[in-house]
């Protein structure tokens, strides 16, 4: 079931090895939502899905709530007089200010199908100041935000830190962390999805507290870059390395892959 956002390291590409590293379990727990692919490809009874970026976890709550009237409403910042830079930083600046959640929601749907590869990024005051993309005809994801409307009926959405949400873990839970992923180099580093950083110091914490949750019963998988950093942050999780194609920049005919690793604490 494909996502209806771009997002930057999403995970429908290897839906099936991350499917394949997850135990069974009652609820699924992610601190890091994303674009909700693994919990749209999986077969959890309950969803326990959270995020630090509020203006994503609103969006998700008028999908699951408002259904095909949200989605209608959604549709009329889809049209050609939208497509153009000017009327792009005005709905952008709108997004960043306006009080009226349902019309955020609905305008962040547009920016990420309208500014530069789909990006997430914040400023240090919390705005959102990803440019304009400039494609030829942006189209809302009608079928894709159906599907997540439907799969979202068995789902809680929280705004709320990795920290707070994997505290909130049981046994019969399975926890599924997509954090920032730790920089291939100094300058391809990126974890600006909200305006608080997700550093080397977060990344240790995040590896900790999945080795306490492991010995509380608690399984924990965790995706990531694979480097030394986490090859020892991740020493008491079982690791499984794969390559991944991604846009390592801008440059659409500079593609590498990158090696990536599956951490499972269980």
């Amino acid at each position: 079931m494909k996502p209806f956002l771009k997002w930057a390291g999403g995970k429908y590409r290897i839906i099936d090895r991350i499917r394949a590293a997850l135990p069974p379990g009652n609820r699924l727990i992610e601190p890091f939502a994303g674009s909700g692919a693994v919990f749209l490809n999986m077969d959890y009874p309950a969803n326990l899905i959270a995020d630090s970026n509020a203006d994503l976890i609103n969006l998700f709550r008028h999908v699951q709530s408002g259904g095909k009237d949200f989605i209608e409403y959604c549709q009329q910042f889809f049209v050609s007089e939208n497509n153009q830079a000017d009327a792009f930083y005005r709905l952008r600046e709108e997004m960043n200010t306006t009080s009226d959640l349902q019309r955020k929601a609905a305008l962040f749907i547009y920016l990420n199908r309208h500014c530069f590869n789909g990006l997430c990024r914040y400023n240090g005051n919390g705005g959102f100041n990803v440019p304009f993309g400039r494609y030829a005809k942006p189209l809302l994801p009608v079928p894709e935000l159906l599907n997540f409307w439907a799969k979202s009926q068995s789902a809680k959405f929280e705004v709320a830190d990795f920290v707070t949400t994997m505290n909130r873990a049981e046994p019969g839970d399975v926890i599924y962390c997509d954090p920032p992923y730790v920089p291939l180099t100094a300058t391809a580093n990126f974890a600006d999805y909200t305006k608080e950083k997700f550093g080397l110091q977060e990344q240790q914490k995040l590896a900790d507290l999945a080795g306490e949750l492991m010995d509380k019963g608690i399984s924990v998988v965790i995706s990531n870059h694979d480097t030394e950093f986490t090859r020892s942050a991740y020493a008491a999780a079982k690791i499984y390395t794969f390559s991944v194609r991604r846009s390592i920049s801008s440059d659409a005919k500079n593609r590498q892959n990158a090696s990536e690793l599956l951490a499972v604490f269980m």
